[in-house]
């Protein structure tokens, strides 16, 4: 089984989108989020409102420098790449300046603009205050910075995640598509030779053969480029290969397909059922000089899907390593650890004289 489940979210890929495609915009609004609730948080006496917002709106510079010179220079340059004294140097330094200037910015512009009535201090006395300036402005210099740096680091873990998921989609897509592409092909090769066969018994029927192979390439190639088509549809294609069999084995063949359906709009990954009816063929009634049985039934329950196919198979092909090694059986188990992850059961049931293959999934 695979342990992956590929699941197609497109409300999450619309999410990442937006995020990596509108950056600019996602720092815009969390810095009006901060303007907005940093009246809240302020210490400061501010009765009117419009003035609140002014006033940390004019305060707003000296916590988004501060915030994008840790976030974006010292962290990535120095912290990342294990620098450990010069962050810590440059982090000092910067924090100092910062919460001078912070301040200093405060007092002369901010406050004035909000009419404060707080003593002007000169630039050497909040300096030489520092036992004052430190402890009560540094907090408020990379208070939101926190916040920032723990959404940027959320955001970064979560697209990270996001893009190895989007990688292991893709990649089983691409593998999906190349099963697929296996299919044809090798159903192409045994259809040709069946046709071949014909043809040097100079058959009636081969003008028949030509339609019929025309009809499921048509399908094969054209109309199976969705995730799922309808169950009826595999029914038909089955059913046509079925037909193509029937012309070149004859009465040696005795076959019988059953299906039911208690939902006409059943839907399943395309060419899946075909490559184990296929290989029944092939193992089963290709080796064998006897007649040849083979039973193929479908049946759809509540949104579960029970496919069986028995052949019964001579002594030439009386190896397991002969099936084993056929695409069929590989290229189905593989397509249903992609498209049906944990949903699927699979049991082969091998004897000397006799093959059948079971499998359930959930549709």
């Amino acid at each position: 089984m695979a342990k992956n489940q590929f699941i197609n979210n497109e409300e999450e890929n619309a999410f990442w989108n937006f995020a990596v495609q509108n950056r600019v915009l996602t720092h815009i609004l969390f810095w009006l989020f901060v303007w907005f609730i940093a009246p809240i948080t302020s210490s400061e006496s501010i009765k009117d409102l419009k003035e609140a917002f002014l006033f940390r709106g004019v305060a707003m510079p000296m916590k988004i420098i501060p915030t994008y010179f840790l976030v974006y220079y010292l962290n990535p340059y120095f912290l990342h790449r294990k620098k450990y004294l010069q962050y810590a140097t440059y982090f000092i330094v910067s924090s100092v300046i910062f919460t001078i200037i912070y301040r200093f910015n405060n007092i002369h512009i901010a406050e004035t603009l909000a009419g404060l009535p707080h003593p002007k201090e000169s630039l050497g006395q909040i300096i030489s205050e520092a036992h004052f300036t430190f402890p009560n402005y540094l907090p408020r210099v990379y208070l939101f910075t926190i916040l920032f740096l723990f959404l940027k680091n959320y955001k970064s873990n979560e697209l990270k995640k996001y893009q190895i998921i989007t990688l292991e989609r893709e990649k089983a897509k691409a593998e999906l598509n190349f099963l697929k592409a296996q299919i044809h092909p090798h159903f192409l090769f045994n259809t040709l030779n069946n046709l071949y066969a014909l043809t040097l018994d100079k058959s009636d029927d081969a003008p028949e053969v030509v339609a019929k192979l025309a009809d499921m390439l048509d399908y094969m190639l054209y109309q199976c480029t969705e995730p799922k088509v309808l169950v009826n549809k595999e029914i038909e294609l089955i059913n046509n290969y079925i037909d193509l069999e029937k012309l070149r084995y004859g009465h040696r063949l005795q076959l019988e397909f059953t299906h039911s359906l208690d939902d006409s709009q059943a839907q399943i990954a395309p060419l899946i059922l075909i490559s184990v009816v296929e290989n029944a063929f092939k193992h089963g009634a290709s080796t064998a000089m006897q007649d040849i049985v083979i039973q193929v039934s479908l049946e759809v329950v509540q949104h579960q899907l029970h496919f069986r196919v028995f052949n019964t198979k001579s002594e030439a092909s009386n190896n397991a390593a002969s099936y084993k090694k056929g695409i069929g059986v590989k290229n189905i188990q593989r397509q249903l650890e992609l498209v049906y992850p944990g949903r699927y059961e699979w049991q082969v049931i091998e004897e000397p004289q006799s093959y059948e293959v079971n499998f359930r999934l959930n549709l």
